[in-house]
């Protein structure tokens, strides 16, 4: 791993998915709680509190932050399957992982909060006919995005984050 900040590789989406590769993508969705909660098992608050590399979040913050992204990307797939290429809201997710309840509230929450939303989402992607998948939604920073795309973005997205925790856990030990 030569760069922490992307210990899998940046994201990259090379255009339109099979079903195949798509179910393989719902797959990496539905495993992703477990194995969040995996890689922070029997983390004390120290490390809960040890930045995953230098400059980056706490374990504590990577923890809470996936379900703060998870919910914004949930939405935007109900707004684009029920309105015409909707343009979503971006939100300041360095500014959320500062805030107090990322801070206070046990990480228990957000990982129970992780399980709940990822059966919901799951259960909907599953339902999807072929031509949802090319539903998009207008983002105001990277123009418009297929449900495909965002599918692919968030399956990485919590295999990033995990591997935030796992390679941080393998660097101190422990």
């Amino acid at each position: 791993m030569s760069d922490p900040r992307y210990p899998i590789g940046e994201f990259r989406f090379e255009g339109t998915l099979g079903e195949s590769a798509r179910n393989d993508l719902i797959g990496q969705m539905e495993r992703t709680p477990a194995e969040l909660r995996s890689a922070v098992k029997g983390l004390s608050a120290e490390q809960l509190d040890t930045p995953y590399r230098r400059g980056g979040w706490s374990v504590r913050q990577v923890v809470h932050h996936v379900p703060d992204s998870h919910m914004n990307a949930y939405t935007r797939f109900k707004l684009a399957l029920t309105e015409d290429q909707p343009t979503i809201k971006t939100y300041a997710e360095a500014r959320w992982a500062e805030l107090e309840d990322t801070q206070r509230v046990p990480i228990e929450v957000s990982l129970d909060l992780l399980d709940a939303l990822h059966r919901r989402w799951t259960a909907l992607l599953r339902a999807l006919d072929p031509q949802d998948w090319k539903r998009t939604f207008n983002h105001p920073e990277r123009g418009r995005v297929s449900l495909e795309e965002n599918l692919a973005m968030y399956a990485w997205h919590g295999r990033h984050h995990v591997a935030h925790v796992v390679e941080l856990r393998k660097r101190m030990g422990w």
